[in-house]
């Protein structure tokens, strides 16, 4: 029997939206993130929520086992090369987030039709095994995402970019058509998976927010940074609250 989870991320700074589902899940706390396991359909609990996994299950290892345990109630009913591909709310966000991750970052880019199709055509490429969950997809019909990204040799297509170690900027790694077969965008992802992943040291949470603080790196969020545990609607203050930080994630 095939089993899935679907994972949804949620950013908490990038949108009012976004923090009032983590509220919702908090009870009308909020916090830098969430977890919950839904049912299917996205409406019923299966499990209760709280801020990470581990806080919910415990040890990794009952993590796995209730996960796992969840999952053995559901089959797999649609074709997973169907799913649809991840896109951001900007090319902004995107490399953030692939920077955290420290995952190359598939950023297709043209106009409104050719970001129509390409989300049907990348369908099954993203949804491979050898692609899923190792690399971040996001589409874009404008032009400011060049002002931050080097390396592009033309404004539409499909460019793998290495994300900048803050992921305020990037470098095109390799650059597709629109008309690439499926097999030559597996082959190219693949490729610039094992470059970057050579070429790259591994973050050190610490270290990393150091060094960014001490650059005077800051990410300005769409909403305001901090958590509000106590639920009444304002970004705490003091200890654990808000204010302005060198570091986005």
């Amino acid at each position: 029997m095939s089993r899935r989870f679907v994972c949804v991320r949620l950013d908490s700074y990038e949108s009012e939206k976004h923090q009032e589902w983590v509220r919702h899940f908090l009870g009308g706390r909020f916090e830098n993130s969430v977890f919950a396991i839904l049912s299917p359909n996205g409406q019923d609990w299966l499990s209760r929520s709280s801020r990470g996994p581990n806080q919910v299950f415990g040890s990794d290892a009952g993590v796995i086992s209730s996960m796992t345990a969840i999952a053995d109630r559901y089959s797999v009913k649609g074709d997973p090369a169907k799913a649809v591909v991840e896109d951001f709310h900007s090319v902004r966000q995107a490399l953030n987030v692939a920077s955290a991750d420290q995952r190359v970052l598939a950023l297709v880019a043209g106009s409104g039709a050719e970001i129509k199709a390409a989300k049907e055509s990348l369908r099954a490429v993203a949804s491979h095994k050898d692609v899923i969950g190792r690399f971040h997809f996001d589409f874009d019909s404008g032009y400011g995402w060049r002002d931050s990204i080097k390396g592009e040799e033309s404004s539409g297509g499909i460019f793998l970019i290495r994300p900048g170690e803050f992921g305020m900027d990037g470098e095109v790694m390799a650059q597709l058509a629109f008309d690439a077969g499926t097999a030559a965008i597996r082959a190219a992802l693949e490729k610039a998976r094992v470059k970057f992943a050579a070429t790259t040291k591994k973050k050190v949470y610490s270290e990393h927010v150091a060094r960014g603080g001490k650059l005077g790196i800051y990410f300005e969020g769409n909403v305001e940074y901090g958590e509000d545990r106590d639920g009444d609607g304002q970004v705490d203050r003091g200890r654990g609250g808000g204010g302005r930080s060198g570091q986005r994630r």
